[in-house]
């Protein structure tokens, strides 16, 4: 992997409730490359949007990062506060978020807001504000782009939308984007496209990805790299090609053994059993085991990262690829891949 622009390093973030303090993100590290793409992947309420919030530095009270450190280029952002941290969002790490509505004012023509975007970082003229905002566009694929410079939101489609809220994230060439599903309300086909300009973007730019998502075909088609969060911790990592062709978590397994295209028409849809734990009430030691196929006596202790010979990791007791569900060696973590 290229030298790591975006390094999460043991993040945690907590929220405090009256069932007392939740860490929704807990002890969370992962690294992502130069023209890469993460996929950060998980069930609701796995913690994985959290943890992208947290990484642009929006969270707030009841919420708190509570430790760790979020590295990029080497600058630790969780030390920066106020006017200090919003002259990095947006020129070095930018957001597209699942609802592009959020990132668009209804308002306001395209132009006008992307014009702003570009001078709220650059002292540059309206007019080469303009350009730059007509360059996005078209990088991100959307026909004729200086007629949509004067359009209103309403006027565009969905994934027109999407395209729109990506091209203004892209629009200082950021080192880092954080991308929180942004296709899930998409039709498959206009899903296909932005994910395809996506990776040619990563490809051609250079700027990193971190891709929220649920979806494991998303990321199969997607990612370089995959995190698998479960109730805040990053319970697996690895190339995403391996991890989709071999998982190591029985989270994992579970996950990928549920998605339908895995399967015949009509054919019963294997599932996790259960559901994920309350924050506010997980089990002792490893909070996936009471749903877990491989639990044994070792899985009311808090599992190690057992890191493999291949530079994937599983944060379990008895991952996969051991030879029997017996506890792996406690004098060694590390593992062979299978041949």
């Amino acid at each position: 992997m290229s030298e790591p622009v975006l390094s999460v390093r043991n993040l945690r973030t907590q929220f405090k409730t009256r069932a007392g303090t939740l860490n929704a993100v807990d002890g969370v590290s992962f690294e992502v490359g130069r023209g890469r793409i993460l996929g950060l992947v998980g069930e609701s309420g796995s913690g994985k949007s959290v943890t992208g919030y947290s990484i642009l530095g929006l969270i707030e009270p009841p919420g708190m990062i509570a430790d760790g450190e979020v590295l990029l280029n080497g600058r630790d952002l969780t030390r920066l506060k106020g006017d200090e941290l919003r002259r990095v969002r947006g020129a070095q790490l930018a957001m597209v978020f699942q609802d592009p509505m959020m990132t668009l004012n209804p308002v306001l023509k395209i132009g006008t807001q992307m014009i702003a975007a570009v001078r709220a970082h650059d002292n540059v003229s309206r007019r080469a504000a303009r350009v730059r905002a007509r360059e996005a566009l078209a990088k991100v694929g959307i026909p004729s782009p200086e007629e949509r410079l004067d359009a209103y939101p309403h006027q565009l489609s969905g994934g027109m939308r999407q395209r729109v809220a990506i091209a203004i994230a892209l629009l200082h060439r950021p080192a880092v984007i954080i991308a929180d599903e942004p296709t899930t309300a998409l039709d498959v086909s206009i899903q296909g496209q932005i994910l395809a300009e996506v990776r040619r973007l990563a490809d051609e730019t250079g700027t990193a990805f971190v891709w929220v998502t649920h979806d494991l075909a998303v990321v199969s088609s997607l990612a370089d790299d995959i995190c698998v969060m479960y109730a805040g911790r990053v319970v697996e990592t690895g190339p995403a090609a391996e991890v989709i062709a071999a998982p190591r978590h029985p989270y994992t397994a579970g996950l990928l053994a549920s998605v339908p295209a895995e399967h015949e028409p009509g054919e019963r849809l294997p599932q996790v059993p259960g559901s994920a734990p309350s924050l506010a009430n997980l089990p002792p030691g490893c909070a996936f085991a009471p749903r877990c196929f491989r639990a044994g006596p070792a899985c009311t202790a808090t599992p190690p990262v057992q890191r493999f010979a291949d530079g994937r990791s599983a944060l379990c007791h008895y991952p996969i690829e051991t030879d029997s569900c017996q506890p792996p060696s406690s004098t060694s973590t590390t593992f062979r891949s299978a041949s």
